[in-house]
């Protein structure tokens, strides 16, 4: 190699260096967490991973931190893994104004349990419906008063209530997940979106994002690849959304929130919980993130 190609030869490699660090991903402000989920709520074996692997919180149901308080606690498989309790996910009948007052209760019997643990998020979800039979506008205005009224009871407990949209339920289309988000007081009620629901859902993730970063206190990071395995789910990085663009608007939205990265456990699950997280960490930390 003479001095000419060998001095071209360290200009292409310096040039190649120069684009690799500009393309890297600065350090991100927000953190990340771990849903549990993911164990099919085997709660000690997911923070002892969660642990391990750096996540900086954990979220769980309501009904599994009620079971736990049943027995002692959460706090003797929290404290020894190091790991934060953050949110918990707490479905109620949203369509029955029936049943308005019983999931009142029960949601704030729940918060009151994330509190005791010093999480900070109660994670809305709605009630399965027969999708087939459905009709949205039927049940809209009975959607939008329960969320109003249990949005502004977790808010007296100090906690942020968020609404979840979710496949299946009463608020999975883009239809509905506009329709319910522009009609509920987002003084109290704020949106805690599903990235991998909403491309489920057929809606654009990056487009719902987008729309309603301004009330986006909660997310779950998930994919999406229609796959047979974890009903459609598959580990960050692997699927159909477009996490990077996800990310980055909500880093520049400012928001107070957790990133929750989540992956749900299936009939058909080809690699263990364990290295499903250990996946999205390593995805994370190529976005970006400290774990």
């Amino acid at each position: 190699m003479n001095r000419r190609v060998f001095a071209g030869t360290l200009g292409l490699a310096a040039g190649a260096a120069a684009l690799h660090l500009e393309a890297a991903p600065s350090k991100r402000r927000l953190k990340a967490g771990h849903t549990g989920i993911t164990w099919d709520n085997n709660v000690p074996q997911a923070l002892e991973d969660c642990g391990k692997l750096g996540f900086h919180g954990f979220e769980t149901f309501g009904q599994v931190l009620e079971a736990w308080d049943a027995n002692g606690g959460m706090e003797r498989v929290l404290e020894p893994n190091h790991v934060p309790l953050v949110s918990a996910y707490c479905t109620f009948n949203m369509v029955d104004p029936s049943k308005r007052q019983d999931e009142m209760a029960k949601m704030t019997r729940w918060g009151q349990l994330l509190k005791k643990h010093n999480g900070k998020v109660i994670v809305m979800g709605p009630n399965q419906v027969n999708r087939d039979s459905y009709v949205f506008a039927d049940h809209k205005a009975d959607i939008v008063t329960s969320l109003n009224e249990v949005a502004k009871a977790i808010t007296d407990l100090g906690l942020t209530p968020v609404l979840h949209q979710h496949t299946g339920t009463c608020v999975m289309t883009r239809e509905e997940t506009y329709g319910v988000l522009e009609a509920v007081d987002t003084k109290y009620v704020k949106f805690g979106p599903d990235v991998g629901q909403l491309a489920k859902g057929g809606s654009d993730p990056v487009k719902v994002v987008s729309d309603f970063t301004s009330i986006i206190r909660h997310v779950h990071l998930k994919d999406f690849d229609g796959g047979n395995a974890f009903i459609g789910y598959c580990p960050l990085g692997q699927g159909k959304v477009e996490l990077a663009r996800v990310l980055d608007l909500l880093e520049q939205s400012g928001n107070d929130l957790t990133v929750m990265a989540e992956l749900d456990s299936a009939p058909y699950m080809p690699v263990s919980a364990t290295k499903a997280a250990t996946a999205n960490r390593d995805f994370l930390r190529k976005m970006g993130y400290s774990l």
